[in-house]
């Protein structure tokens, strides 16, 4: 089946306010919740006994501790916006124009077209000086967006809090597509490639749309960004869209430049990277299409690196590589160029044993940060587990470390220690950080943070200039379809799957988990002593089913499946 890449025009949608109340009939005072954040602008119907009254609208994301009132001063890059509305005489419509930020509509920022024009990320509203009359029907948030079927996923389980993260989550991938390219948030408006990467997969579980994915990869090919692990991530993004699309057009056209961000002239003998005066080097430098300044990131911000001391030769780093060299074996086997293959095939065999070698401490059953240092971060020990480089008899030992670290992750972070759990079967775990409501958690944004789409961070005081509409913020929204519902493509455009549903304590869970052939659908129900399966393959997928207790199935195309198996 052919994909359409053709991107689509944003669209504008209009919302109706979930509530509107009168603060003061003397000054003419208005409060109104939209219910959700949104970029967009207001249309509202204003009546006036004469030309040139001023109305003034106050735009923002943070409610005042006080209630019922926009926040002037919610810090760091929270939204806020003061609006002058001058009135006509009579009854008119009036859509608000909001005013360019310097920073996010900059050189590197994405623009919005000049069609669509500027936008604000907000919830809530006030108006000031209108003593008219003003109902649910008066005002609307007229927010912009990718167009998005929200009907072409769904997912729903026996856990109302995990509910309520797929669907904040859901939301914050729709919410934040509003530049038609996957930008980091409000605060820069800049595509990232570790941010793009967390977007575009949780995009594939929610619709069979893939243009603006594709708009991003080449966007990043030529405009690339400083941390080292973002280059690192291109081969993942580029394998991510041949194994959901089948399209292998962008990897032919792009191959040389997709096989220089392994960065290969930073490995010294033993494979593994050092980030020393190689990384300055003219063949990383071109790499790289950037200057000196490329560095590991390993977390972001700084703080959520659990004191992970990045050194020349760091873990972090040499596990994206390892990862990197995986997915270009495929992917040169897939095209045809064997040569490279059986390179790549042999070099990344060099750098497991070596990140064995030299990152694994056997008295403490975990990964070190990096060459010279003892010191053992969450990070150096889940991206190994992510990546499959943890052997099977070393699992145990390095899931318990895990485990003893929590959430000791940024948002960003979080994506690879869900997926190393669920990798390694640890779903109980992963489940309990899913729904945990403590500080590092989606329900805090949600419930005490009050945020309708994902944060940057936990919370601002993990990062004080943060803002509210980070998509790298929605792991759930890919991790929930591809993890604990399991359903993961294994043959490039989707023509074969995986579904190894892993709901730990869950008493039901369902899911509709769209393709380009149309959508999987499947139920688990499970009791103390037995689980159900029921579900449905699109014609175009077969697959393999994978049950819990051990053992497969093959699943046809086009053909409705059910299991029953005992769990005592």
């Amino acid at each position: 089946m052919k994909v359409d890449f053709k991107p689509k025009p944003l669209v504008l949608s209009e919302r109706k306010a979930a509530h509107v109340e009168r603060l003061d009939s003397g000054t003419g005072s208005w409060y109104v919740d939209f219910g959700r954040a949104a970029f967009g602008r207001i249309r509202f119907r204003a009546t006036s006994l004469k030309d040139g009254a001023v109305v003034t609208i106050h735009l923002g994301e943070v409610i005042a501790s006080t209630g019922r009132s926009v926040e002037r001063a919610p810090g760091g890059s929270r939204r806020y916006r003061k609006i002058e509305q001058r009135l006509k005489q009579g009854t008119h419509w009036y859509e608000t124009q909001i005013e360019p930020d310097e920073r996010n509509t900059g050189p590197a920022a994405i623009l919005m077209p000049a069609s669509v024009g500027e936008v604000l990320p907000f919830r809530y509203c006030e108006l000031e000086n209108y003593p008219g009359e003003l109902s649910v029907s008066d005002i609307y948030q007229v927010w912009v967006h990718y167009p998005f079927d929200c009907s072409a996923s769904h997912f729903r389980c026996s856990d109302p809090v995990l509910n309520d993260i797929w669907e904040f989550c859901k939301y914050s991938i729709q919410a934040t597509s509003f530049t038609g390219v996957y930008v980091d948030g409000d605060r820069e408006r800049i595509p990232y490639e570790g941010d793009a990467y967390i977007n575009q997969i949780a995009h594939y579980c929610l619709d069979s749309e893939y243009a603006m994915a594709r708009e991003t990869m080449s966007y990043l090919m030529q405009h690339p960004t400083w941390p080292l692990e973002w280059h690192q991530h291109i081969p993942l993004i580029v394998w991510e869209e041949i194994l959901y699309t089948g399209d292998t057009s962008f990897l032919i056209e792009n191959y040389a430049a997709i096989r220089e961000k392994l960065l290969l002239p930073m490995a010294r003998e033993d494979g593994l990277l050092v980030a020393d005066e190689r990384i300055h080097s003219v063949p990383v430098l071109a790499a790289t299409k950037t200057d000196d300044r490329i560095r590991p990131l390993v977390d972001w911000p700084e703080c959520e690196r659990d004191g992970h001391e990045i050194g020349e030769v760091d873990s972090v780093v040499n596990a994206f590589h390892y990862h990197g060299l995986v997915l270009m074996d495929r992917m040169a086997r897939l095209i045809g160029h064997d040569q490279d293959a059986g390179f790549f095939a042999k070099r990344l065999a060099c750098v497991r044993d070596s990140f064995r070698r030299q990152f694994f401490d056997q008295a403490r059953g975990c990964y070190l940060d990096g060459e010279g240092t003892s010191h053992a971060s969450l990070h150096s020990s889940m991206f190994a587990l992510a990546f499959g480089l943890v052997p099977q008899n070393e699992k145990s030992r390095v899931l318990a470390y895990i485990r003893s670290k929590g959430m000791a992750c940024s948002v960003y972070g979080s994506q690879y220690l869900l997926d190393g759990l669920y990798r390694a079967g640890a779903d109980c775990h992963a489940l309990e950080l899913l729904t945990s409501q403590g500080e590092r958690s989606w329900a805090h944004m949600l419930y005490d943070v009050g945020s309708t789409i994902t944060m940057e961070a936990w919370d601002d005081r993990f990062k004080p200039n943060q803002d509210w509409n980070h998509a790298w913020g929605a792991a759930p929204a890919n991790i929930i379809p591809r993890r604990l519902m399991g359903i993961m493509p294994t043959q490039p455009g989707f023509r074969h799957v995986r579904i190894h549903p892993m709901i730990a304590g869950l008493e039901y869970a369902e899911i509709k988990h769209p393709t380009p052939f149309g959508p999987i659908q499947m139920s688990v129900v499970q009791s103390e002593s037995k689980l159900q399966i029921e579900g449905f393959l699109p014609d175009g997928v077969d697959g393999e089913f994978c049950f819990p207790n051990g053992g497969r199935a093959l699943l046809k195309a086009g053909q409705r499946f059910s299991f029953d198996q005992s769990l005592s």
